[in-house]
């Protein structure tokens, strides 16, 4: 099988899965439906270890658009990567990924998630550092170690929940948030998912992943990797509300959208641009969720799904064109050269900012409302909607850079549009991105929401979304002078840029400080003391003892005068001393 079948057999089998699993959550939905499955693997102590199968309409559904993204992404990286020589190795890849996220969708058991959970961390890993070099690699280990206290969370959870005499947690989530002592699984549950879906302060692993080749940050991006946490919680929801902890929970995520959304006006790295956009929704995502609006969680989720996949893919294409370089200030005018991909960019950067009837409206729409009629204090409504007002002036800055400023790399114009199969995976998230927020509003939610508020406070999402436009305008049009003015100092314009410094305390403070430590219990105790007293010491004592004996076997005559005569200086002395 030559690197192109492998692409075309996997695009049509997640192809076909995604229709399944779209024809089977509408008739689960239709019919209220719930299936469980359970296949019981080992027997121990009267604790099962069981294989669990959660067919509902949540899990269903995002199948169906984690199989559609996924099948998208491998028809783009046919073309994508095309020059590159081990093409099936990385399809393989992907499809370990999708599959690591398709197990920790269906699971009701803690054990199952823990193998979903390290798969997908595990295999973000070997994307991440797919290109090889010590950017990649610094980046990989970034993102491998912040994940991996989330999975030593999971790992406690799974311990605490021996006490149930089972690991379907979906049978105990009432139980469990009326026991007190039960809490804990709450608090775990919640860092988990923090670390995941890089809440702060574990936000600096997202933009350092986009080291990862570009196909696979539209799927990590959109509805894999970062998702997971957000997926997670929405399956503890009932859980989650009986905990302490959600107001601090709450604080964090609307914190890490507000964050993202300023420091995405600073960067100029257009991944990293579209990267730090995804945390900014997914603190929004994470913010409702700790209010207690699921459904709405669940619903962004899926709709944001859509155009950051497409976002992502026009954002390759660009990179391609551009000789792989990826700064925006030397792109423009790109929409009279490549206008397809312009459209599709277009579009997609208008539903991440909620433009009305676009996918990103309905989702967005609906949770400030929810925020605005909620009994919230005046600075959780102030972070949600100056978050979204700033959506708005990054994205109008970014399409500014790219669409209406001169193009600035080179005299030759290479920008082309024939590139066809990667427009065609692009249509297909297009046309989901223009209609999924009306056709999910009508699936989720079997009541239609009815929000009743005064004209100003319903006008709000719109006033911040044109204050936002007109910021973004103003700031792309600056000049590096009024710019400065703009910045105000030098101090604050670095640590907006470095998210709030948060790379630095992370990689150099927790990390570099940790692995120092654990560097030097290696050398002093593994490599010191314990070494020569233990394993290497018990060697060194059995090999001398075995020379001495050796030494003994041949007979020497001299040793044994020399023993003879020590011997008896030793008797003569023990007679004196008597």
């Amino acid at each position: 099988m030559n690197k192109y079948s492998l692409c075309f057999v996997s695009f049509f089998f997640l192809f076909f899965f995604m229709l399944l699993n779209f024809f089977m959550s509408i008739y689960f939905i239709m019919n209220n439906m719930v299936m469980f499955l359970e296949w019981e693997i080992i027997s121990f102590n009267s604790m099962n270890l069981v294989m669990s199968i959660l067919l509902d309409s949540i899990s269903l559904m995002f199948m169906m658009f984690v199989s559609l993204i996924s099948s998208s992404v491998i028809m783009y990286s046919k073309s994508y990567m095309s020059s590159e020589l081990n093409l099936s190795r990385f399809i393989i890849l992907v499809l370990l990924f999708v599959f690591s996220m398709i197990l920790l969708i269906i699971s009701p058991n803690i054990i199952s998630i823990i193998l979903g959970w390290d798969g997908l961390g595990l295999v973000s890993y070997c994307l991440v550092i797919y290109y090889q070099n010590m950017k990649s690699y610094s980046a990989g280990m970034l993102t491998v170690l912040s994940n991996r206290i989330g999975d030593v969370m999971i790992l406690m959870v799974i311990a605490w929940m021996m006490n149930y005499g089972s690991w379907n947690y979906i049978f105990y989530l009432n139980f469990m948030s009326s026991d007190l002592s039960m809490k804990i699984i709450g608090l775990m549950i919640i860092l988990a998912a923090m670390t995941k879906s890089a809440q702060i302060p574990f936000s600096s692993w997202l933009p350092a992943a986009m080291a990862a080749p570009t196909p696979v940050s539209a799927l990590v991006h959109s509805s894999t990797l970062v998702t997971a946490g957000v997926y997670l919680l929405i399956r503890f929801n009932s859980l989650l509300m009986e905990t302490m902890f959600m107001n601090l929970f709450l604080m964090l995520s609307g914190l890490t959208m507000f964050m993202s959304g300023i420091c995405a006006n600073y960067e100029y790295d257009l991944k990293k641009i579209i990267a730090l956009s995804t945390l900014s929704q997914l603190g929004l995502m994470m913010s409702i969720l700790s209010m207690g609006y699921y459904e709405l969680a669940y619903f962004h989720l899926l709709t944001h799904a859509m155009f950051k996949a497409l976002l992502f893919m026009c954002a390759g294409k660009l990179i391609h064109l551009m000789n792989n370089n990826q700064d925006i200030r030397l792109m423009g005018g790109m929409s009279l050269y490549i206008p397809l991909t312009s459209l599709c960019l277009n579009i997609s950067n208008l539903a991440l900012c909620g433009i009305p009837f676009l996918a990103g409206f309905y989702s967005k729409d609906l949770i400030l409302e929810l925020v605005s009629m909620s009994n919230l204090n005046f600075l959780i409504f102030l972070l949600y909607y100056i978050s979204i007002g700033l959506t708005m002036f990054y994205t109008i800055r970014l399409l500014m850079y790219l669409m209406m400023n001169d193009y600035n790399l080179m005299v030759i114009y290479n920008l082309y549009e024939e590139d066809y199969i990667m427009l065609k995976s692009m249509y297909m998230l297009l046309f989901m991105s223009l209609i999924s927020g009306s056709f999910l509003s009508w699936m989720i939610f079997s009541y239609p929401f009815m929000i009743y508020l005064p004209f100003n406070l319903k006008m709000m999402v719109i006033y911040v979304t044109l204050l936002g436009l007109m910021m973004g305008n103003l700031v792309s049009n600056m000049n590096i002078y009024s710019l400065n003015k703009f910045i105000l100092t030098y101090k604050l314009s670095f640590f907006l840029t470095l998210m709030w410094f948060m790379p630095s305390l992370s990689t150099y403070g927790l990390n570099y400080y940790f692995l120092n430590f654990g560097q030097k219990l290696l050398k002093n105790i593994d490599m010191g003391w314990s070494e020569i007293y233990s394993g290497q010491g018990m060697y060194k004592i059995i090999k001398y003892y075995s020379l001495v004996n050796y030494m003994y076997q041949m007979n020497n005559f001299k040793i044994y005068l020399y023993s003879f005569i020590l011997w008896m200086m030793i008797y003569i002395f023990i007679i004196m001393l008597l």
